[in-house]
């Protein structure tokens, strides 16, 4: 969750270290090379990771200048250098001991001629609400879960790592996906700390795929997976410079991951370029009998979403503008303006349109939805889990019972609140569900009425500065709550800088519709250029 979105009505605010990346004893955090942190010395070759892209790495494997097992371990020194020590983002909490090994596997299928697919030995970082059958652990970032080990991968995991990728480690995230307090730090866990923004070290990521975002935009690793209920791979993306993907609620199984609500939860891709993202969404789709709304998606998936740049130009399309954003902070308005007219350049006609006013009224019953959906949810998951708690009952008595671990900042307010509710057959959950699910219509509607092809905002505002004693505080600009209600589809793509700090520009449409918004996206991007690596600034205070 996104929780800066409830700040304004005061209801939940908008959705010391204890574990860290523990290195494969095959390469021990004292063994790795000395050479900068972004460069791998091949010899004949010295190859940059930093920006680099699947692509390149694809090329530069199949002439045989690099092996995935040498990629795995640029990314383990460089997490090490500036995630561990240095520069202390904090993103990577717990390294795949495994790791090395898959690349080895992919690196020997390569030798003999099988090559999956594109990502093929890419090392991916995994959001640590997300089930993996391995020796890590799936904890939502909670202690109360840090035995928590899954008897299985999670839906999307299988089909990640039937495409070859390299699952390099799970991510530092919100706890329990910023679905604990209406005073949390976005970014912080009470299993991994804080993470912090790779732009300006005491700026908030966002959350709640904090970790997913810094560490993609730090140049940790190749892509990430992230989650989302209301904002949370949006806002990071935004906050740390990067594009994230919020699918249509169904594209992709939620079977396996920590859930918040069966209505709006989704995984979704994080990657530094459309196209990375694009590919990392192609090999995470599929049809999931224990996840019954993948169904839906049987005819309207693809494969291959990196179609979508060839077909989908903004050339002729009418984009839909949210008006209200084109008021607020200076710097983020006049970075919007620009957008704006780029897309204009590009083709666009755009009309400005105002969503967000007819989508606020909705947020009441969102909340709602979201506190029965989360004790529904999470009681299913954990008693089918090995997990000795196994019940949302039993996480609030574990953080009462160790406080001053568990909760040394802030409390459980929303989990004791979600713990009063009762099951889903509750007037109040299905009359607040029928007001959550008008989204649909309203946005429907409004772009039958204006014949939209997309609508753009601003996806998320200046990121703040971190605070875990009052929690984070709201800097206007926030356009995940639509296509959230709605479980529709929602890119950004960076849109520029104000004070060295990243601003991403969204686009969203009607369900199932991510080629086009992938192809709006990809267009404004190459056109725009405006993905910058960050410079890991240590304070936005002047000296």
């Amino acid at each position: 969750m996104n929780r800066r979105k409830f700040l304004k009505n005061g209801s939940l605010a908008g959705l010391a270290f204890s574990t860290i990346a523990s290195f494969p004893k095959e390469l021990s955090a004292e063994q790795s090379t000395q050479k900068p942190a972004k460069l791998l010395d091949l010899g004949d070759e010295v190859i940059n990771i930093e920006e680099i892209t699947i692509d390149d790495l694809q090329a530069k494997m199949k002439d045989g200048v690099l092996t995935s097992r040498l990629m795995v371990e640029a990314y383990l020194n460089r997490i090490n250098s500036i995630d561990k020590k240095g520069h202390s983002i904090n993103a990577v909490l717990e390294i795949n001991p495994e790791a090395l090994a898959i690349a080895a596997q992919m690196d020997a299928e390569r030798k003999n001629g099988k090559v999956r697919g594109p990502l093929h030995g890419i090392p991916v970082l995994i959001k640590d609400n997300i089930d993996t059958g391995d020796q890590m652990i799936t904890s939502a970032g909670s202690l109360a879960l840090i035995k928590n080990r899954a008897a299985k991968d999670a839906f999307i995991i299988q089909q990640l790592r039937a495409s070859g990728a390299v699952i390099l480690g799970k991510t530092n995230l919100s706890e329990w996906a910023n679905f604990r307090s209406t005073k949390s730090s976005s970014g912080w866990s009470s299993r991994g700390g804080q993470t912090r923004n790779p732009y300006i070290l005491d700026r908030s990521p966002s959350g709640s795929s904090s970790g997913s975002a810094a560490a993609v935009s730090a140049n940790l690793c190749v892509v990430a997976i992230g989650t989302e209920t209301d904002g949370s791979v949006i806002s990071p993306a935004s906050s740390c410079g990067i594009v994230g993907i919020k699918p249509t609620v169904g594209l992709l199984s939620r079977n396996g991951i920590i859930p918040i609500s069966k209505t709006q939860d989704t995984a979704g891709p994080m990657a530094r370029t459309v196209k990375d993202a694009a590919i990392l969404l192609s090999a995470l789709t599929g049809i999931d009998e224990a996840d019954a709304i993948t169904k839906e998606s049987s005819t309207k998936n693809s494969k291959d979403y990196t179609l979508a740049f060839a077909s989908h130009s903004l050339k002729g399309k009418r984009i839909g503008i949210e008006k209200s954003f084109l008021t607020g902070h200076e710097g983020v308005v006049s970075l919007y303006i620009q957008a704006i007219d780029d897309l204009k350049k590009l083709g666009a006609k755009v009309i400005e349109v105002e969503l967000m006013k007819s989508i606020r009224e909705i947020g009441d019953a969102e909340f709602i939805v979201l506190q029965y959906e989360f004790k529904d949810g999470l009681n299913k998951y954990l008693n089918h889990s090995k997990e000795k708690l196994n019940s949302l009952s039993d996480i609030i008595h574990y953080n009462k019972s160790n406080e001053a671990t568990a909760m040394p900042f802030f409390k459980q307010e929303i989990l004791e609140l979600c713990e009063t509710k009762d099951d889903l057959s509750s007037k109040e959950y299905t009359d607040s569900l029928q007001k959550t699910l008008s989204s649909r219509k309203i946005i429907d509607e409004l772009m039958q009425e204006n014949k939209l092809d997309a609508i753009a905002g601003v996806s998320s505002g200046i990121p703040w500065c971190i605070d875990v004693i009052n929690g984070d505080y709201d800097t206007g600009f926030s356009f995940s709550t639509p296509a959230a209600l709605a479980g529709y589809p929602h890119i950004t793509v960076p849109m520029g800088f104000v004070h060295e700090l990243p601003g991403g520009l969204s686009f969203m449409s009607g369900a199932y519709r991510e080629m086009e918004i992938l192809g709006f996206a990809y267009e404004y991007e190459q056109a725009t250029k405006k993905r910058q690596p960050p410079k890991f600034i240590k304070t936005s205070i002047p000296s």
